[in-house]
């Protein structure tokens, strides 16, 4: 089916206003779930052939975080839907004030690949709660994935509802010829900015979830053994390929000797091997070409072997990194941690200042002074203080970026708005209509405005 007309029968369907019925979208979100849950053999049959990734990583970090975000919307969408009265100014006077949440109308979703089915049904899932229709475009890298969602979708809802498009970059950019009411894309900022300037031109709003060098603080006052444990889980989790990762570490100095020794003790006890079920390989030859590229032999204190036919990187660490080593220029996207040293706090604080804001920032530490400077002299998406990654999982909490890291954000209630348009709507009163703002002025109407205004 060409996409203009699948486009069409979108905007025609979205116009009978059924996609607004509460009930209609409580009845779709229901049935992805199910068709989710009796198919999750399958899903984790399709992404461990794309990059070895196994069940538990699965479901994990993926299923059991859609089926959660499903959950909170059957349970609160009644809620969100409804129109929110809000206080009525003065001068409004006699009448109330509304702001009605409504959908967008048709919108695109654009998925990733290093977490194909979080990052792509998430999203829909909050587009399907604003009562709008939708068209999916998965990441073709992970294409036993991609082909799975495609067969899942398509099978089973009408394609005038939700469609999910194979393809690569021939077919995003037919899409985003379309005039969409909303497009939503997770991935790198150099193909983000490439979405935003394609449908400028069509005053499409657009969310970009992108990514960025987050850094993780280890201060002197830090739970080593926490830190070490929950560093090592979050960097290596999915080979490295979590846009949330700590890209790079930063230790105090007097204390990097033995939070290195931590960090490989953890790194052993995981044990990271080629093939392990706790262990994803990187998701194509390009990038595993490109991650080793970053790799400087001489500063590796743990790591390094790495394997081309399996397409596995070991668990790298690299110490005595600077700001300048060609491992600090971009964000890794792969299990290479880079290690720097500082001395002064408040001068590492400005440094990472100086830098793109990234889309997380991690700080381990027990000292309230140190909180409070990293929360308030520094801009990112969103962190954690004493953890990693955890920040994501909370239906209470936005996520999202900053600058070039992203635009927009997403999550529970925050989905929600995102996918609709809030309208501001005052209700008047017909009685006691005042002729302070009616022609003829005078002086005395312009004292009584200054009184109420």
């Amino acid at each position: 089916m060409e996409f203009d007309i699948i486009f069409q029968s979108q905007k025609e369907f979205f116009n009978t206003h059924k996609t607004k019925d509460v009930a209609f979208r409580k009845a779709t979100l229901l049935k992805l779930k199910n068709i989710l849950k009796e198919s999750e053999s399958n899903l984790y049959e399709a992404i461990y052939k794309d990059f070895r990734k196994g069940s538990f990583d699965t479901f994990l970090n993926e299923l059991s975080l859609i089926y959660n975000e499903i959950d909170f919307f059957l349970r609160n969408i009644d809620r969100l839907s409804k129109p929110k009265k809000v206080k009525t100014a003065l001068k409004l006077q006699p009448g109330k004030s509304y702001i009605y949440n409504e959908p967008l109308g048709c919108t695109l979703i654009i998925g990733a690949w290093n977490y194909p089915y979080l990052l792509t049904l998430i999203p829909m899932v909050s587009s399907i709660a604003a009562g709008n229709t939708c068209m999916v475009k998965p990441s073709e890298l992970p294409q036993n994935t991609m082909q799975l969602i495609a067969e899942l979708i398509n099978n089973q809802f009408s394609s005038n509802y939700l469609y999910v498009a194979e393809g690569g970059v021939p077919e995003t950019t037919e899409l985003l010829k379309l005039r969409f009411d909303k497009i939503f894309f997770t991935g790198s900022p150099r193909v983000g900015k490439i979405i935003y300037q394609a449908v400028a031109k069509n005053l499409v709003p657009v969310t970009l979830e992108l990514g960025g060098k987050s850094p993780a603080i280890v201060t002197q006052s830090a739970n080593l053994e926490v830190a070490a444990k929950r560093i090592i889980w979050s960097k290596f989790l999915n080979g490295g390929q979590t846009c949330i990762a700590p890209d790079y570490l930063l230790v105090e100095e007097s204390i990097k000797p033995r939070f290195l020794q931590l960090m490989k003790e953890k790194l052993d006890e995981t044990q990271y091997t080629d093939g392990a079920e706790h262990y994803v390989s990187i998701i194509n030859k390009r990038n595993y070409d490109r991650i080793l590229g970053l790799i400087d032999k001489a500063k590796i204190v743990y790591g390094g072997k790495h394997n081309e036919d399996t397409l596995y990187i070991e668990p790298t660490i690299m110490d005595n990194v600077t700001w300048e080593d060609a491992v600090m220029q971009e964000e890794i996207f792969g299990p290479v941690l880079p290690v720097l040293s500082y001395s002064n706090y408040n001068a590492l604080l400005q440094k990472i200042r100086e830098r793109e804001k990234p889309l997380a920032a991690y700080l381990f530490t027990k000292n309230k002074d140190e909180k409070d400077k990293f929360l308030q002299l520094l801009s990112f998406g969103g962190g954690c203080i004493n953890d990693t990654l955890m920040h994501i999982t909370s239906d209470y909490l936005p996520f999202g970026g900053i600058g070039n890291s992203g635009i927009g954000n997403y999550h529970g209630a925050f989905g929600f708005q995102t996918f609709s348009h809030q309208k501001s709507i005052v209700k008047k009163a017909t009685w006691g209509e005042p002729d302070w703002k009616y022609p003829p002025y005078s002086d005395k109407k312009m004292n009584r405005i200054k009184r109420i205004i």
